[in-house]
């Protein structure tokens, strides 16, 4: 299965997004192969035997989103230094969503910029993550707030990986389905609803919808100016969760799912969605057993989090509501009180 990209708002940039067995990747040229060591006492030998190069070196990365930094970037271009890269070479991210966003924004810095793919290994990545070109770090003030726009020259997806994934890694990537499913595709949703994702079949069909529905947002607009801000529907407030938590308490997909409740829960208030609707998405999260609860402890505080997201402009906080299953909203201008009282109250959808 391919899936591909082909961005309209610039000229020449156009790849695919491979859905199955890895195949053969051979270079002409140096390769740098970013991962962690979780994934390579997994899986490295098997990739490894995919790749042919005129030289490859793995750099192996800490595990986990506490160690998204520019400190770790710099490490990569780093490596890629001592390695004697060129503008020739070309950089591999294989792992999850982390090495993907890292590795990307190394391959951006290095030397102005040089060619890098994506072979994701976790269902969050492969579902969402290595698609679209966003890449970058996360730093004290919020998540992402430090990166680029830069594509890959190929996305590789094998379902295969994901046989040694955790069950809890496996339920965060099924929340960015949701996710793509309540904004997009309301069929794609009742499919969700009654279907058991760890059917081999099932999971690749799944995973070639979702990538679909994404490849489709960014090849309409690649840089969020538009549409694509659409794909944050539960990160605003996700993003504040990671925060205060440090990164460390949730998963990436684990947060989303408390921030898709919060969110329908601040639909529910403005008469966007219908209180049946939000507890369906509700149930569904639950039923992979993602996380719909929160306690926040300064609802002040996490309010002003609000205005350091990057979808926010001159003191407006940007929220992505749905109205119903398989429709949006982009919401401007909500009062804070209002906000405020989702805020007070979450946890109210029973």
């Amino acid at each position: 299965m391919i899936v591909p990209i082909a961005l309209a708002s610039t000229q020449g940039i156009t790849y695919d997004i491979h859905i199955g067995t890895l195949p053969e990747l051979i270079f002409d040229t140096s390769v740098v192969l970013v991962t962690n060591p979780t994934i390579a006492g997994y899986h490295l030998q098997t990739v490894l035997a995919h790749i042919k190069a005129k030289n490859i070196n793995i750099v192996t990365i800490p595990d986990g989103e506490e160690y998204k930094t520019l400190e770790t970037v710099e490490n990569i271009l780093n490596e890629c230094f001592s390695h004697k890269l060129d503008r020739k070479s070309i950089l591999i991210a294989f792992g999850g969503g982390v090495i993907g966003d890292m590795t990307g924004f190394a391959a951006s810095l290095y030397q102005r910029g040089i060619d890098f793919i994506q072979i994701p290994t976790t269902l969050l990545s492969q579902v969402d993550a290595s698609v679209g070109g966003k890449t970058g770090v996360n730093n004290k003030y919020g998540k992402n707030l430090i990166g680029a726009f830069y594509q890959p020259n190929a996305v590789y997806i094998d379902p295969e990986f994901l046989k040694t994934l955790p069950s809890r890694e496996f339920s965060a990537g099924i929340a960015e389905m949701i996710k793509m499913a309540v904004m997009f595709d309301k069929e794609y949703f009742n499919f969700l609803e009654k279907t058991d994702l760890k059917e081999e079949f099932t999971l690749k069909k799944s995973i070639k919808r979702s990538v679909e529905l994404k490849a489709s947002v960014v090849n309409q607009d690649e840089k969020e100016a538009g549409i694509r801000a659409v794909l944050n529907y539960g990160h605003t407030f996700a993003h504040v969760i990671e925060n205060e938590t440090q990164y460390k308490k949730y998963l990436h997909g684990e947060a989303v799912s408390i921030g898709i409740v919060m969110a329908n829960a601040l639909a529910v208030e403005l008469g966007l969605l219908s209180h049946k609707d939000a507890l369906r998405v509700k149930l569904i999260l639950e039923k992979v057993s993602l996380p719909t609860e929160y306690e926040i402890q300064n609802i002040d505080n996490f309010y002003e989090h609000f205005l350091l997201d990057k979808k926010s402009s001159r003191g407006n906080i940007t929220f992505i509501l749905p109205v119903g299953i398989g429709k949006h909203s982009v919401q401007t201008n909500i009062e804070e009180h209002r906000v405020k009282k989702v805020l007070a109250n979450f946890g109210g959808i029973k």
